[in-house]
């Protein structure tokens, strides 16, 4: 099915859900255009197209896609440093970063990737959407003191927080202060009937129109009205890698984002979204968007939740909540001209600050003293370097870690029975047959027993007993609990068995399942070791062994 849940059975739930979810998207989409550079407008059209699009090609019903802060954090610092290069182009060039964020998202969902997207460790996803809030908070600190970020990013904006601290402008404190009262203060009771950021930005703007007055207070400005213009794909040869990687970053961040979200949604409405449909849905909504000068979007969790609460069900609700922002966007523009920049700020404050994972922050140096470690570096990364750089080293450090913890697993897991009189020990399941063969000193049967996947890691705990089988004569490797091999553990059982060869040792391979016997077939080891020392059953291996010796002697 190529459209997206869109049924007319329930109606009334949709459509009360999408006037709601375009209630709370408005002041966000606002918020978000002018924390980025590109203007309220970006905003508003990117609400738009990300939402339209998403949800009529994605996979999840009820979701609501659209600018969202950690992709307003990332499209600002692509903005900002594009500009800076390329002051005629930038802008532009901003946008086809947008448009190729949306291509690489498509071609994640052709390519069948969806379930792969969010396989990463609790760690680095709570340690770079943290960082993404601090980098929210720190850049909307000089709007609320009245002042337009610095140029230069983060480290500027936190290096002139001091001095700005000192010259605040009175009254855009009053309105940035007065929304973040409202949105923190507010009552749940009351917040369920009318969206807190909605009151902060009508409280806000009436203040400062008839108490402070238009002329001492910074405001958004005029915005076009009408149909968007179009934005062609706009490059330089010498910046297309950067934009590339831009891209990707925007495609893997809004990915992760809107498939993150979608698990909210299933558990909220007890349905099942297809990954990968929701990965076009979001590439193409994020393509068009770029295309006519918005933001890139994602799924935005307070969006979906207060659709669902409002009693959507299927992908009509989106469709209803676009057009409602349409209408804004096509003959309202003109109205929020007088919205004063600093109660966006603290709009935009409050998002930096629930993306920030406060709960996992508490107590994750209980949990895990390494993860916390790997937590805070990654935050560190990305606030003080970039994003990329702190997933990909956070990515690397905790599979580091993981691959040391299932090696020393493993490890356990290689053991080698029968070498001297003194071992005693049961192996697993093991016959009293099986035990009196192996236990038995003047049989010179070692038995390795190998137990659960064997990956790269393991391949240094099996090697290490290479020395240990120089005076065997028959070695019988039980590969009865192993359902897959790795290409590096094989080559390791490989030497052991080139080995045991050399020093005249019969080897019995036993128990393979399918995975391991055609790997171990692939590296040739049937050229080495005759078909018929390939026994299904241990016990087999075991009494085959012994008749072997008989007959030697």
């Amino acid at each position: 099915m190529i459209f997206n849940h869109i049924r007319f059975n329930h109606i009334r739930g949709d459509l009360f859900g999408g006037v709601t979810a375009a209630v709370v998207a408005l002041p966000m989409a606002l918020a978000f255009g002018v924390a980025s550079g590109a203007g309220a407008e970006a905003g508003l059209y990117g609400a738009v197209l990300v939402g339209l699009f998403a949800a009529l090609f994605g996979g999840t019903p009820t979701l609501i896609s659209e600018p969202t802060g950690p992709m307003t954090v990332v499209i600002t610092a692509v903005i900002t440093s594009l500009i800076a290069a390329y002051p005629e182009d930038g802008l532009a060039m901003a946008f086809t970063t947008v448009m190729l964020a949306g291509v690489f998202q498509m071609l994640f969902g052709v390519l069948k990737l969806g379930r792969y997207v969010t396989m990463m460790p609790y760690t680095v996803i709570s340690g770079f959407m943290s960082g993404i809030g601090l980098i929210l908070v720190i850049l909307q600190l000089p709007p609320l003191l009245g002042y337009p970020t610095p140029a230069g990013g983060v480290l500027n904006s936190a290096q002139a927080l001091p001095n700005l601290a000192m010259t605040f402008n009175q009254n855009e404190l009053l309105l940035g202060g007065l929304a973040l009262g409202i949105l923190f203060l507010m009552p749940q009771r009351l917040a369920r009937l009318l969206p807190p950021q909605l009151l902060a930005l009508v409280v806000g703007t009436l203040v400062a129109v008839w108490v402070i007055g238009s002329g001492d207070y910074r405001a958004i400005g005029e915005i076009p009205s009408g149909l968007p213009s179009l934005h062609l794909p706009t490059f330089s040869p010498t910046q297309w890698q950067t934009l590339l990687v831009d891209a990707l970053v925007l495609a893997m961040l809004g990915a992760i984002d809107a498939l993150l979200t979608s698990v909210i949604a299933d558990s909220l409405t007890r349905t099942q979204h297809n990954s990968d449909k929701e990965l076009i849905g979001q590439g193409l909504g994020n393509l068009v968007s770029g295309l006519f000068g918005g933001l890139p979007g994602a799924g935005a969790t307070m969006g979906t939740v207060v659709n669902i609460q409002g009693g959507a069900r299927t992908a009509l609700s989106g469709l209803a909540r676009a057009a409602i922002l349409a209408t804004v966007v096509l003959w309202a523009g003109s109205l929020v001209a007088i919205i004063p920049l600093a109660v966006l700020a603290g709009i935009a404050i409050k998002v930096g600050l629930n993306i920030i994972d406060w709960s996992f922050l508490r107590r994750a140096h209980q949990v895990s003293l390494r993860g916390s470690i790997i937590m805070y570096g990654v935050i560190a990364l990305t606030v003080f370097v970039d994003l990329i750089t702190a997933v990909g080293i956070g990515l690397f450090v905790a599979n580091i870690l993981t691959i040391q913890r299932l090696a020393n697993f493993q490890s356990e897991e290689v053991r080698i029975f029968g070498l001297d009189d003194e071992d005693e020990l049961d192996f697993p399941n093991s016959t009293a047959e099986e035990r009196t063969i192996v236990n038995n000193p003047k049989n010179g049967i070692a038995l390795m027993c190998l137990s659960g996947p064997l990956i790269f890691g393991s391949a240094k705990a099996i090697t290490r007993h290479q020395n240990e089988l120089s005076e065997v004569r028959s070695l019988v490797i039980d590969f009865t609990d192993v359902p897959h091999i790795g290409v590096t553990p094989a080559l390791a059982i490989e030497e052991i068995i080139h080995s045991a060869l050399n020093h005249g040792c019969l080897v019995y391979l036993a128990g393979l399942h399918d995975q391991p016997g055609r790997r171990f077939k692939s590296l040739g080891i049937a050229k080495v070791i005759d078909s018929r020392y390939w026994i299904e059953h241990r016990a087999d291996a075991l009494k085959m062994a012994i008749a072997e010796r008989v007959g030697q002697l």
